[in-house]
């Protein structure tokens, strides 16, 4: 879990104490134009796949946009059966932050997921609290290449910040995606990923390495090592000046990013910690 997580569950802790008193902002401003927990109705759900769910939820004023910024994450806050301690967990937003209305998470449920057993259980009508944190600023053009790399559900800040730079007609930022998955059925977001690829063609490339594919997978068997971002062209001789955005379980971050006492695959390729961003 990321500094920036962990300092919004602090909060959390420290808001529950004025939960109740958490202010909405001034009626014509987005609902997450200012600090405090947020409340929201439960629009639809619709099933992804074997374990994922998206559920768009209702914001109170239609006609205005959640007020997130450009890889802003929600931190959901619940207290699964009743209990007294609260449950958290963050979750990135999947809908573009200019639509009205509404805001919209795809949840992978864990086995023994608390929080995401709870969110797959919530109904049309029910209501789930949000708190805003932010993540990476982004700034157009601060870097020529982006090398997004994500395992499972940690593709959901990769793609709201790859569509968000490139449908910014002043953000001229090319990016690599390579996404880990157990399974074929695991890559919910391949026809959005294409779309960009077909809309954007030189600035989006996304390749998939699957652990376990299917027989007839067009798609490499394995896991994101040296060798398959090596095969991609996808080392820092190649791209001056890449930023390596990394988001993912914590094996496959601690092999990507290593540790003091050993390199991890991107030390390997010449990547610095300074390169590196983790969600």
């Amino acid at each position: 879990m990321s500094a920036s997580v962990i300092a919004a569950a602090a909060a959390a802790g420290i808001g529950a104490l004025v939960y109740f008193k958490s202010a909405f902002p001034p009626s014509g401003k987005p609902i997450f134009s200012t600090f405090g927990f947020r409340s929201l109705k439960l629009h639809s759900t619709e099933s992804i796949n074997h374990n994922t769910k998206k559920l768009r939820f209702e914001l109170p004023e239609g006609n205005l946009p959640s007020g997130l910024s450009l890889s802003a994450s929600l931190l959901t806050v619940s207290f699964p059966g009743g209990g007294w301690k609260p449950c958290l967990r963050p979750y990135t937003p999947t809908n573009d932050l200019d639509e009205k209305g509404f805001v919209e998470l795809m949840v992978k449920q864990y086995p023994g997921g608390k929080q995401s057993t709870h969110i797959h259980s919530l109904k049309p009508g029910d209501k789930l609290t949000f708190f805003p944190i932010p993540a990476l600023k982004w700034t157009p053009n601060q870097h020529p290449h982006l090398t997004m790399i994500a395992g499972g559900a940690g593709i959901t800040p990769m793609y709201q910040l790859a569509r968000g730079i490139l449908k910014n007609p002043n953000d001229k930022t090319r990016i690599s995606l390579v996404w880990g998955v157990n399974a074929d059925e695991d890559i919910f977001l391949k026809d959005q990923f294409a779309a960009l690829e077909k809309q954007y063609p030189g600035r989006f490339k996304a390749t998939y390495v699957v652990a376990t594919p299917d027989a007839k997978s067009p798609h490499q068997k394995g896991f994101v090592t040296k060798e398959v971002l090596e095969k991609l062209g996808l080392t820092p001789s190649e791209n001056k000046g890449t930023k390596v955005l990394v988001c993912g379980p914590p094996p496959m971050e601690k092999a990507l990013k290593g540790t003091k006492a050993a390199p991890g695959v991107l030390g390997k390729l010449g990547y610095t910690a300074a390169d590196i961003h983790t969600y």
